[in-house]
């Protein structure tokens, strides 16, 4: 376990990353004891920082859904971050040069709440407190450096948890769907970059179903005294790996009947 010192050291340094653009270097490695509590400790240590500033927050983005993914880390557990007011971006807009330090992009099934969520809940309740689902992109970026130069070391879980589980922002289409109109583990997209098709996934690559995403991020924020709020957004968990978005990047995801969403980068 880490001190509290630590934990807060390590979240200023995390917020100064984003801030100055500069990445910093794994904490897996600086603090190798450490565990996913005190992963999920940094993160909360930043979310009380970024709202004593303003901040806001409107949702929860979960991630690591996929089996690959989790078997590429060794682990078997998704993780979760959060979704503030300044990470919301228009379908069709660009993103501004340097917003972000590596940003990639992922495409998920977007939760739009209508009532809350707390601690251990069903596939049912998850579908009776969403209001509507869509089409959205997530775009993930990393204050925490991907590899130790050093060592060759990649990112364990509990850097990336530390990070936010490298948000950066959402890209929502403008599509609104009850969930039961839908098979959700059906729901995919065909996904461009540069009108180039990159990649291409389906829904059920989410835990087999998109809907247990929010069943197990509701049991997880209970264990830390948080909750999913009305008019909140859950990102539901990616289906496609991560895609690369440098600089002039442009991104498309059409998910059919679903809908379909797009974003640049400048």
């Amino acid at each position: 376990m880490l001190s509290q010192l630590d934990i807060d050291v390590a979240a200023e340094s995390l917020l100064r990353a984003e801030e100055t653009q500069e990445q910093i270097d794994l904490l897996s490695i600086k603090h190798p004891d450490m565990t996913l509590d005190d992963a999920y400790a940094i993160q909360s240590s930043q979310m009380e920082r970024k709202l004593s500033l303003g901040r806001k927050i409107i949702g929860w983005k979960i991630g690591l859904t996929s089996k690959v993914m989790q078997d590429a880390l060794g682990i078997s557990t998704p993780d979760s971050g959060v979704i503030y007011d300044d990470m919301l971006f228009e379908s069709g807009s660009a993103v501004p040069a340097k917003r972000f330090i590596q940003p990639r992009i992922e495409a998920e099934i977007a939760f739009v709440m209508k009532a809350p969520l707390s601690g251990k809940v069903t596939r049912e309740d998850v579908i009776a407190a969403t209001d509507y689902v869509t089409s959205s992109i997530e775009i993930l970026d990393t204050r925490i450096k991907r590899v130790d130069a050093a060592t060759g070391q990649t990112r364990k879980i509990f850097d990336t948890v530390s990070d936010n589980a490298a948000n950066g922002g959402i890209v929502l289409g403008p599509e609104r769907h009850a969930p039961e109109d839908f098979d959700l583990r059906w729901v995919g997209a065909i996904v461009s970059k540069n009108d180039e098709v990159v990649a291409t996934g389906l829904g059920a690559a989410v835990l087999n179903d998109p809907v247990m995403g929010i069943v197990w991020l509701s049991e997880r924020m209970g264990q830390y005294g948080q909750r999913i709020e009305a008019g909140q957004v859950v990102l539901a968990g990616s289906f496609v790996a991560p895609i690369e978005c440098p600089s002039g990047t442009k991104i498309d995801a059409d998910y059919g009947p679903f809908g379909r969403v797009s974003i640049a980068f400048e």
